[in-house]
């Protein structure tokens, strides 16, 4: 049960969807409510086909470049704990700088900037897929992946939630808030990020464990 739990907090961690409420209100500041509402729609599923794609083939396109699960577990965790980082310092997980400034120029000239930046790098990005890649690998049976898609809904449906409701939340918890529930976020996931890692580690260089 423990590690069919632990990809969802990891995933919840990393998605983060309070922690990308200012950018939604500020990229659809100018928006009128319909087109408000498809954004955080579209943001969503799009999400949800993120997280599900890399649950089910994100192991073969790592095979297919001849990447090993242990160096995968390693680059991966290394991705996970700069975000932690990252959200430890108050911003999204997967946000960047210059991705956010295309956002506010593709919100200010009317562009659709659900997929880019608000679904990636804002809710998801190399970090996330990482972390599907790994879970979806230590699966054994299929029930166990088809969880993990579910996971996918689930989050989709929480930053559809999330985005829907992105002015009440944002007056409700104010910028401090926001940024209080990010550093936690990050707190878990750098811990969840050591933790990859050292399975990553163990199995490179098995003499660690001894």
């Amino acid at each position: 049960m423990e590690s069919l739990i632990k990809p969802f907090i990891t995933l919840l961690a990393i998605v983060n969807p309070i922690g990308v409420v200012p950018f939604f209100i500020h990229f659809t500041r100018t928006f009128s409510a319909v087109d408000r509402a498809r954004t955080a729609r579209v943001a969503a599923f799009s999400a949800f086909l993120v997280i599900s794609l890399s649950a089910l083939i994100g192991i073969r396109i790592i095979e297919f470049f001849g990447i090993s699960l242990a160096s995968f577990q390693v680059g991966g965790g290394l991705l996970l704990l700069m975000s932690a980082i990252q959200m430890l310092q108050a911003e999204p997980a997967e946000s960047k700088a210059q991705d956010i400034d295309e956002g506010a120029q593709r919100a200010d000239t009317g562009a659709s900037i659900a997929v880019v930046p608000l679904t990636i790098p804002l809710l998801t990005g190399p970090a996330t897929i990482s972390t599907m890649v790994i879970y979806a690998e230590k699966t054994t049976h299929l029930w166990e992946l088809g969880v993990l898609v579910l996971y996918g809904v689930v989050i989709g449906l929480a930053a559809w939630l999330v985005l829907s409701a992105a002015e009440r939340i944002g007056r409700f918890l104010g910028q401090t808030g926001i940024n209080v529930m990010t550093r936690l976020m990050g707190l878990i996931l750098a811990a969840i990020a050591v933790e990859v890692m050292a399975d990553g580690l163990g199995t490179l260089f098995p003499g660690l464990l001894g």
